[in-house]
């Protein structure tokens, strides 16, 4: 018997049965291949050695947050009363506004001051690399150095920045006795050790931008402010967030430069929640408390990182 011409047969382009187009090739199974197991298992080891050194401290921390005790003996478990202890504090609320303040002033002081130079660096000025590693020193000089650099300044009434102020007619301030003054140069200090790291994020970011936007903003009649708020500040949105993110988290964390300049002093009006939490844990023995404040303090900075990164996720879509 004659085959017929429906006959099924192999043809070029992987034909299908009785050549109605190509046929679904058959989906593509994952596989993993063996040097990626045996990689995951030389990483192994130093995947559990991070994750105990990260993780067992958090959970160590978070069973003293909710005993009564001291670095010594966990104590009686208490629930939610450090919590409730450390919310109804005067001295917590003082230290949180204060927190607030010098991380506002930190973050935008500090980026307002670093972009200002970054933007001024871009001009075509002699020396101007020699004026970015100048300009680096607050930043590199260890904290310690700085801070008895300005105690030597502020600190005392015969410190050469009073006298010049009594030489002036106004005073012989007491920088770092007032608590209000006190509050002011703590502010100014992280200004001055922060703003070289917003002025390197900055001057990398206008590294990036396109000249011939910014001829294209001349032809169509936009001036300096113009093109600074509606050309560059959009463009380098994103590298602006993560900036700021970075920051906000170093000021929250930071407790040389508030500690080693004042001390907390006077009367509490420099405390911030991390040198409150570390009287509270290393100098009056009451790790319950001290804990719960870094858990609030840790709290609030995920909230602040979530929203700046949301704010990072909608600059990147326009």
């Amino acid at each position: 018997m004659t085959p017929t011409l429906t006959t099924a047969r192999p043809a070029r382009g992987r034909v299908g049965l009785a050549g109605r187009g190509a046929a679904t090739p058959p989906p593509a199974r994952s596989r993993i291949s063996a040097n990626a197991v045996i990689l995951l298992l030389m990483a192994l080891p130093s995947l559990l050695v991070i994750l105990l050194i990260n993780v067992y401290p958090l959970i160590y921390a978070a069973n003293q947050s909710v005993r009564m005790g001291s670095l010594i003996d966990a104590g009686p478990f208490v629930g939610a009363d450090n919590f409730a202890e450390v919310l109804t504090a005067e001295s917590f609320w003082q230290a949180a506004g204060f927190t607030v303040i010098f991380s506002v002033v930190g973050v935008f002081g500090s980026w307002v001051v670093g972009f200002a130079i970054a933007l001024m660096l871009r001009t075509r000025i002699p020396g101007a690399n020699t004026f970015k590693v100048l300009l680096l020193m607050p930043w590199v000089i260890p904290v310690v150095s700085s801070a008895m650099a300005w105690n030597w300044l502020i600190a005392t009434p015969s410190s050469p920045l009073p006298m010049m102020f009594e030489s002036l007619g106004l005073g012989r301030p007491l920088f770092l006795a007032d608590p209000v003054l006190a509050m002011i140069t703590v502010c100014l200090f992280k200004v001055w050790v922060s703003f070289p790291f917003m002025m390197l994020m900055m001057s990398s970011a206008l590294a990036g931008v396109d000249t011939n936007v910014y001829e294209a903003g001349k032809m169509d009649g936009a001036g300096r402010w113009q093109q600074l708020t509606q050309l560059t500040l959009p463009m380098i949105a994103r590298p602006i967030y993560i900036s700021w993110i970075l920051m906000a988290i170093f000021c929250v964390n930071d407790f040389t430069t508030v500690y080693l300049l004042t001390g907390g002093g006077p009367v509490g009006s420099t405390n911030t929640l991390l040198v409150l939490a570390y009287r509270t844990v290393f100098q009056d023995m009451r790790t319950g408390p001290g804990v719960a404040i870094a858990f609030l303090m840790t709290f609030v900075l995920v909230v602040i990182s979530v929203v700046l990164y949301r704010q990072i996720r909608k600059s990147s879509l326009q």
